[in-house]
């Protein structure tokens, strides 16, 4: 299959019906233009952005497109009952023993093995998949300043087994961690991640040919750590995140591409000038998005698209050539 450099991200948006249908619209939008990566998570809006997503994959054919999700963070509501997050937590996950308190860490986020599969299995049938194409373990690095580093890299592990089982079962067909300070901050950070480390655990349980094979972290021109900054020892050397998953063989997804618009203020304000350094992009997003795009290492920049009109304005990107690092690095 091929991989769009843009992915279609669901994060934001109200639990509501109307927010369910315009994924819905803006999924096939997006597809029709040869968008082939949606990106989506069991707590985002309490479940309903899986749901939707299922709703527009219903209507395509599975071979030709591929979808990542992500578990973690507890969703706290499905979305649609109404009731207490006391009485979800006893009803969904304590009641039934996928989850003790215990196990939940900093009051939010789990990554037992039985949590896991819990929570693979809820995102398969939303979707309406048998097999996700990328799981992640959603922004691990929530528990390190909380269990110490030896703990967490025991947490890990046992997280990856259970991934290297899901994927000999055919639930996923590949796993990662999807990050959020983890990759961007130094190694004296009680939230560092270090690549190196992760690949060493994951050739632990699951060999040379083991299945972890993605991470996701935050990349854009307000956030460019992860193209410049050599947050990451490989092989003896500093490097940026970027640089060391080349050369570990990992793929990557950015989010916050055009960090949630947050961005787009400013940068319009430079578009003439920026013209140029731009060339066939005519708007503030299209412009932050082929900066994320073009960096060396990028596999798919992902973007928020609750609405058919983004998928009309940024789909445009895809056809542009990439940057070179030279330039990219001359916006810095």
């Amino acid at each position: 299959m091929r991989l769009s450099s843009l992915g279609l991200g669901t994060y934001l948006g109200s639990p509501d019906p109307a927010t369910d249908t315009h994924y819905i619209e803006a999924s096939h939008a997006f597809f029709e233009v040869g968008g082939t990566i949606f990106d989506t998570a069991a707590n985002y809006r309490g479940g309903r952005s899986e749901r939707a997503l299922g709703l527009a994959f219903a209507e395509l054919p599975r071979e030709q497109f591929f979808v990542s999700t992500k578990a973690g963070y507890l969703p706290m509501s499905d979305g649609i009952t109404e009731e207490s997050q006391r009485d979800w937590f006893q009803r969904v996950l304590l009641g039934p023993g996928i989850l003790t308190p215990d196990e939940v860490i900093d009051s939010c986020h789990a990554m037992t093995p039985k949590y896991l599969s819990h929570q693979l299995d809820l995102s398969c049938g939303s979707l309406g998949v048998s097999t996700v194409d990328l799981f992640h373990i959603h922004n691990p690095e929530q528990q390190r300043p909380i269990l110490g580093p030896l703990a967490f890299d025991n947490a890990l592990r046992m997280a990856f087994e259970a991934c290297e089982g899901f994927f000999h079962a055919g639930r996923i067909k590949a796993y990662g961690c999807a990050t959020w300070n983890g990759f961007r901050v130094f190694p004296d950070s009680a939230e560092h991640l270090s690549l190196e480390n992760l690949l060493r655990i994951a050739q632990d349980v699951g060999g040379r040919d083991h299945h972890f094979q993605w991470i996701q972290a935050p990349l854009n021109l307000a956030m460019p750590e992860a193209f410049v900054v050599p947050t990451q020892r490989f092989g003896g050397s500093a490097m940026p995140l970027l640089e060391a998953c080349q050369r570990g063989g990992i793929q990557v997804q950015t989010s916050a591409s055009i960090m949630q618009g947050r961005i787009l203020k400013q940068i319009e304000g430079q578009r003439a000038a920026l013209a140029d350094v731009f060339p066939g992009c005519a708007s503030a997003a299209q412009m932050a998005l082929q900066f994320t795009r073009s960096c060396p290492g990028v596999t798919t920049a992902l973007c928020g698209m609750g609405h058919k009109k983004h998928v009309d304005e940024n789909a445009l990107v895809m056809g542009l050539p990439r940057l070179s690092p030279e330039l990219l690095k001359g916006l810095l």
